[in-house]
């Protein structure tokens, strides 16, 4: 197994009890150390309007923390292209891309938090399509050598060329976001990477790994375990009481972020392990928390399920001292006993998860979105 980070840093308003950067700061000395304790890659957030910090200029922070580290790999989880002029983020993508000498992983999304949308003024309704118009704009930008012109529903340019081209060729890794049937097999389908949402349980994973794997397959490619990043709460806690704080602390972080998420007239957004169940029971399913042996078994959970790349997430940890100590002992006490290399055993025992979901899948209609438009992770 591979790991990296997924998450966000914390940036208040400034005042005269504190400083609005030193939760970047935090952030930044943060992947500094998990570069140095052997994690893969950082996947950092893009969200707006929360009241309480979440990054939302990601490329610039990532811009920054490649600057201060060697091969940590740069990802977004995710950019919400809805949002964005595409030629402008192109550009700004493949700058980090260049500078960083080819780390940039590019995850992209359609976005489900309502009050985004909503103070954008852009309608939610409109989002399968502005996230399309912009992906088509950006993967043109950055192959095209020669000036074009784009006439689209949402944005028109005129005899440009887009500079400068990315390190990577033709174009940086894309990741997506998906929590659908239909929206994971458009990911494979596109020969896109698949970013799988932190609240969702070791079943689902393992049936969504399969449906991706299955397209993957279907299109003629051969799939790597370490296409898929799956992202999980973690707090190496020394005893239970400690344990059940942390707990208490991501379930009012996570009913925040849901009430973000939810529109006038209730209806909540972002894939089925955030619109349904009780939060505590998605709490306690997800999230790797306890001692040592306690998230070894959570992620021999996942490794059965077929998961070969783990972006963990230190919500719960209160931060600081804590949560940078909690991120160390991961390093020495989990991490050895799952970084060997992807083996034939965990193959097969994907290939027979695969095998039963490729099976059943014509015969999950609760699973499967139909004729409706894919649902948007939970990131």
């Amino acid at each position: 197994m591979q790991f990296g980070l997924f998450g966000s840093a914390a940036a208040r308003r400034g005042g005269p009890e504190f400083d609005s950067s030193e939760g970047f700061r935090d952030f930044i000395e943060y992947n500094i150390e998990a570069e140095a304790l052997g994690f893969h890659s950082t996947f950092v957030v893009e969200h707006h309007f929360t009241g309480y910090g979440q990054v939302s200029a990601t490329l610039n922070l990532l811009t920054w923390l490649g600057a201060r580290t060697r091969w940590l790999r740069l990802g977004t989880a995710v950019i919400v292209l809805p949002w964005h002029n595409p030629v402008l983020l192109a550009e700004q993508a493949a700058t980090l891309d260049l500078l960083s000498g080819g780390r940039l992983d590019f995850g992209i999304g359609k976005g489900y938090r309502y009050n985004e949308f909503a103070g954008f003024c852009v309608p939610m309704e409109e989002a399968d399509a502005r996230f399309d118009e912009c992906l088509d704009v950006i993967l043109k930008a950055w192959t095209a050598d020669e000036p074009f012109s784009h006439q689209g529903k949402y944005w028109q340019f005129h005899n440009v060329v887009v500079e400068p081209p990315p390190a990577q060729r033709p174009y940086p890794q894309i990741w997506m976001g998906a929590g659908s049937e239909r929206s994971i097999r458009q990911v494979a389908a596109q020969g896109f990477n698949l970013l799988l949402g932190q609240y969702a349980s070791p079943k689902d994973v393992a049936w969504n790994i399969a449906v991706y794997r299955s397209e993957v397959e279907a299109h003629g490619r051969r799939f790597d375990p370490m296409q898929v990043g799956v992202t999980r709460a973690f707090f190496v806690a020394e005893h239970a009481a400690e344990k059940e704080a942390a707990m208490e602390r991501r379930l009012h972080n996570r009913v925040r972020q849901l009430k973000l998420a939810t529109r006038p007239d209730g209806t909540v957004h972002g894939g089925p392990d955030r619109a349904t169940g009780d939060p505590r029971t998605v709490n306690e399913i997800s999230a790797m928390y306890g001692n040592p042996d306690d998230i070894a078994r959570k992620l021999d959970e996942l490794r059965e399920a077929g998961v070969g790349y783990v972006l963990i997430n230190g919500g719960g940890s209160g931060g600081g001292d804590r949560g940078r100590e909690s991120l160390r002992r991961f390093a020495r006490e989990v991490m050895p006993a799952f970084a060997e290399r992807w083996d034939r055993a965990a193959s097969e025992r994907l290939g027979r998860v695969d095998r039963r979901a490729s099976n059943n899948c014509q015969n999950l209609p609760a699973r499967a979105s139909g004729g409706r438009p894919p649902r948007a992770v939970s990131l």
